[in-house]
């Protein structure tokens, strides 16, 4: 038999039944410490002599199998699970810089990995700069001699814009530099930016790879010798680790993310097709869009365009958050990935770190909203964004007179 495809390795991989009783399900090792038959075998495992697990901030069994698991699926060579996105983030940028070097960053970042951005070049003298990274000329003249790490988005948050994975990989690999993609927005079933050249991957397991809004949790993959100092270095002294109950429940979670992704990528580009047709909204981006300037990075590097959409309704954000109050379905959160349709708005909420100037030159305006598509019957979320729409149209009226 050849290789397992992905809709397997999502169910199986990183784990053996029959070494835990011929339990179905992995096991829970809901323990903080472990035993050892010895004082020389605790001696040989704090050494590395020996494999075995020594205590759950430095290794777990549940723990283990989701990493075996997303590697796997990550087409990577080891994984490090993390107490959230934002520790999995950090552990890499930490781990790969020092005092003076610079980081050269996507045009548009989560609110919160700017924010650690800003810190980093505060208390340690990390710089960093923004660019759009378009083409290989403009990859070129933003690298510095200092550049130590390209960190990269795509779909970027939430402007939806994409980088072409593996045109940054061929430049960075030419300047011996490491790229680091965050694939939270497409998942591992989307998009494998490793197998585009790029050298390591993050996640924010709460999203896609959870799906059920119950886990925060980061996952980051790359290369094996990396991850492992990382583990004994960064993730084990700063100790953003994952407990053992969330690695269970995202082992759960992952069963199912081929079927959720099917559903939140079909539900998305109809939605999509829908509010670009839409009077009051002035814009759509979505990546499965023939009309979004990255269309071609899509249709080259992801399988689908994914389950999210950003759209720039008429007016500001007195209009945005007007609409947003109407909803009833669709929820207001600032998360994704969920089973649950979810909508939020960027300036005020997920980017409101972000100065004012630094958010517009991202594009991210101030009548944008972000919305997550979810698992419930596309046209009702449809019927709700319609009520919605209509509700503010009313009140609009009332307050103008106008008939």
């Amino acid at each position: 038999m050849g290789e397992k495809r992905f809709e397997t390795k999502v169910i199986h991989s990183g784990y053996k039944s029959d070494e835990f009783r011929g339990s179905l399900a992995p096991p829970l090792f809901q323990t903080s410490t472990f035993t050892f038959d010895s004082a020389e075998q605790g001696e040989r495992r704090f050494a590395g002599e020996e494999e075995g697990f020594i205590y759950s901030r430095l290794g777990n069994p549940t723990v283990a199998m989701l990493e075996e698991r997303m590697a796997t699926i990550e087409k990577g060579e080891k994984a490090l699970a993390f107490g959230s996105g934002m520790a999995a983030v950090s552990a890499i940028l930490v781990a790969l810089t020092r005092t003076g070097d610079h980081i050269l960053c996507s045009q548009g970042v989560y609110g919160c990995t700017f924010g650690l951005l800003q810190l980093m070049k505060e208390k340690y003298e990390i710089n960093h700069d923004f660019s759009m990274m378009s083409t290989r000329e403009e990859v070129l003249a933003a690298i510095t001699p200092e550049t130590r790490v390209i960190y990269i988005e795509t779909p970027i948050n939430p402007t939806m814009r994409l980088v072409d994975l593996e045109m940054v990989a061929d430049v960075a690999k030419e300047k011996g530099i490491p790229v680091v993609v965050d694939n939270t927005f497409s998942s591992p079933y989307l998009q494998n930016p490793l197998e585009l050249g790029c050298d390591f991957v993050i996640h924010s397991a709460t999203k896609y790879i959870c799906g059920h809004g119950d886990v925060i949790a980061g996952v980051a993959v790359g290369p094996k010798e990396i991850m492992t100092k990382i583990s004994m270095t960064t993730q084990k002294d700063i100790g953003g680790v994952i407990s053992p109950f969330d690695a269970w429940l995202l082992l759960r979670g992952l069963k199912t993310l081929p079927v959720r992704m099917d559903r939140h990528c079909d539900n998305a580009e109809k939605l999509a097709a829908y509010l670009s047709d839409h009077h009051a909204v002035e814009e759509v981006i979505f990546p499965g869009d023939p009309k979004h300037p990255d269309y071609a990075i899509a249709k080259k590097q992801m399988r689908k365009p994914g389950g999210l959409i950003s759209f720039n309704i008429k007016g500001g954000q007195k209009e945005a958050q007007a609409f947003i109050n109407k909803l009833k379905l669709i929820k207001i959160a600032v998360s994704l990935g969920d089973a649950e349709t979810l909508i939020q708005h960027p300036a005020t909420m997920t980017h409101a770190v972000v100065p004012k100037e630094a958010r517009e030159k991202m594009g991210i305006k101030d009548n944008m909203l972000r919305l997550s598509v979810g698992l419930e019957a596309w046209e009702d979320i449809r019927d709700d964004l319609e009520a919605a729409f209509e509700a503010v149209r009313k009140e609009s009226t009332m307050e103008t007179g106008s008939i």
